[in-house]
This record gives structure tokens, sequence and C-alpha cells, in this order.
């Protein structure tokens, strides 16, 4: 025994020494793949943002599974998933984006989870539950909550004939009001752009309150000085074209048609992505009023 001692104890060694070098090894790639998505968030070419993300994501993924609790890597794919799903999938294949929106709630909701007493309260059947928690909280748990909400609610956007989506509505909508009244800038005030979305696209006897709804989208508007351009699209598809406010429609869509995607550098992929939504929208005038 005194003889194999050495010899398991330099395998330990070894195994830990490893160990060690991967977990560096990750964080340094994980810190280069973060300033990867700031550059991918400034590129202006839609089908090479498009060709470039999903190989940032299996990267991200391969590195996940040697650290499977990294929340810097949970936070990437959850904020890259949704990102990619909405840019350039939901308006061309709506089954495989509601793919992409459960894929981006699942690793936000493993970032949530690492909490015991947020994870419990969101796994709780009455949303108040989540409610009260959410009041305790402060911005440290902003991303997770965020990226969970926007994924879930992105997905039942997608999905509004299945229950079990719908079932989710209650719990999104309170995480994102948590967003919106602890961090409001969080991803360029994206907490007031969904709520405002979310009051603005229904009408009053379904839960719908376009006053509330304007007063998200206004709000979004004056903390990004109106230079993140899907914050326009989404008003006007919601808000503007549930009141048939045509005239309100028309001009915030001529407003992104005008403004250009340099308006604001590092979110150039965005605004482009944008302008591509806003003529689609443009296209389904005749069907909304």
């Amino acid at each position: 025994m005194t003889k194999r001692f050495p010899v398991l104890f330099c395998v330990a060694s070894l195994l830990l020494f490893t160990g060690c070098i991967q977990h560096i090894a990750i964080s340094t790639v994980g810190g280069i793949v973060d300033d990867g998505f700031d550059a991918l968030t400034e590129e202006q070419d839609l089908e090479f943002a498009a060709q470039a993300l999903p190989s940032n994501l299996k990267l991200l993924e391969i590195m996940l599974k040697s650290e499977p609790e990294d929340a810097r890597l949970l936070r990437l794919l959850a904020e890259g998933y949704n990102s990619y799903a909405l840019g350039f999938v939901e308006d061309t294949d709506p089954e495989r984006a509601k793919m992409f929106y459960l894929r981006a709630t699942d690793y936000a909701l493993r970032l949530v989870r690492q909490d015991a007493a947020l994870a419990k309260a969101f796994d709780s059947f009455q949303v108040d539950d989540l409610k009260a928690e959410l009041a305790r909280r402060d911005k440290d748990d902003v991303p997770g909550i965020f990226w969970a909400a926007f994924g879930m609610g992105s997905y039942l956007n997608l999905a509004l004939n299945n229950p079990d989506a719908i079932a989710m509505l209650p719990k999104a909508e309170a995480m994102m009001k948590f967003v919106a009244r602890v961090d409001s800038s969080f991803y360029y005030a994206g907490a007031d752009m969904f709520l405002g979305t979310l009051y603005g696209s229904r009408a009053r006897i379904l839960g719908g309150d376009p006053d509330v709804s304007r007063a998200h989208f206004e709000r979004a508007l004056r903390i990004t000085g109106g230079n993140i351009l899907i914050t326009h699209v989404y008003f006007a598809g919601s808000y503007a074209a549930q009141t048939l406010n045509e005239s309100l429609f028309d001009e915030l869509l001529a407003t992104v048609d005008r403004t250009s995607i340099d308006v604001f550098p590092k979110f150039r992929l965005g605004n482009a992505i944008a302008k591509k939504k806003a003529k689609l929208l443009q296209a389904r005038k005749a069907d909304l009023f």
C-alpha cells in the first residue's frame, strides 16, 4: 500500500492539475467568445451574422459540457439562442424558432435555478410566490430572469394555441416587471419593450391595456434615445396595430426606414434586423388595418 500511495497521489494531482488547466482554458476562451458576441452585435451584414452565430453557440455548448454551472456561459447561450431565433429564424420558420426559444429558456432557467429560493418560487404553481421572491431581489438576478422571460414570451407568441405555453405568461410577465423595476436599462430597455408588446398586442378583454403599452414603449424610447430601432417595430406591430392608429404605425416604420443602422454602432446588427422586420410588417399593413 505504501508503494501504491505515491502513484495514486501523482495520478490525483495530475487530474486536479488537468482540471485546473481546463477551467483556465474555458475561462479564457469564454472571454474571447464573450468579446466575439460583442463583435457580432456590431456586424451589419445579416447573412454573415446568420452564418457566424450558430458556430459560436455550439462552441459555447461544448465548453458548457465541462463547466455546466458556468454563469457566463449560461447567460451567453440564453442571449444567443433568443437573439438567433428572433433575428434569423422566426419570420421564416416559426416551428424551428420555437425550438430555439425553448433552448434559450432552458439555459436561462438553469442560471435562475442556481439560487434555491428563486428556483422554488419559480416552480411554484402560485405566481404570487414568484412575485414575493422577486420583490426581495436586485440587479444581480436580472440577466437570468430577463432571458428566461424573453424566451418564454417569445415562444408563447408563436404557440398561442398551446395551453402549456399560455400558462407561462403570468410568470414571464412578473419576471419582466421585476426587470423593468430594478434595472430598466438592461439590454436596451428590453423589459419595457417586452411589456409594451404584451399589453399592446391583445384586446382589453384578453388582458391588453393600450395605455400601459404605450407608456412602456415611450419609456423604452426615452431610455435608449430612440436608437434601438426594434422598439419602433414592436410599437407599430402591437400598440399601433391593435388601436388602429395608422398614422402612428406609418410614422414608426418611417423612422426605422430613414434611420441609419450606424446610429448606435454597438447594436448595428440589431438595427439591421429591425429594418428587415419593419419591411415585413409594412407588407402586412393591409391585413392589420
